[in-house]
């Protein structure tokens, strides 16, 4: 599918090795990423970094434009599931869409202390 082969080739962009294949990032490409994690706030850069993964990468693998719960557990059971590897699918592709899951679920997470501090600031 094509959504499938969009997923192989940012998970190689984000391995940058992989299958054999030569480093597909280039030390210019690396650094626009690194300049793009340094503006994101302090919280989701630093989720970004335990995780291992960026934001925009998290979004990219699962398919989201926006932070949409639904749409992300929707992407993320089929992309889990086709690459299940009882049907043949990888191992490392399935585990590069847990990754992003978790930054996501985490991006939300921040999202909604954010919220409830900017709440919580609003009644005094």
């Amino acid at each position: 599918s094509e959504h499938l082969e969009v997923l192989r080739l940012c998970c190689l962009r984000v391995a940058g090795v992989a299958w054999g294949t030569q480093a597909l990032v280039s030390p210019a490409s690396q650094a626009a990423a690194d300049a793009r994690g340094r503006a994101e706030r302090p919280q989701s850069a630093a989720a970004s970094r335990i995780i291992g993964i960026s934001l925009q990468e998290a979004q990219q693998i699962l398919n989201v434009s926006s932070l949409n719960p639904e749409e992300i557990q929707k992407n993320y059971d089929h992309l889990f599931k086709v690459n299940d590897k009882s049907v043949g699918g990888s191992f490392y592709l399935q585990s590069k869409v847990v990754r992003a899951k978790e930054r996501l679920d985490e991006e939300l997470r921040i999202q909604a202390k954010g919220d409830k501090e900017k709440g919580r600031k609003a009644e005094t």
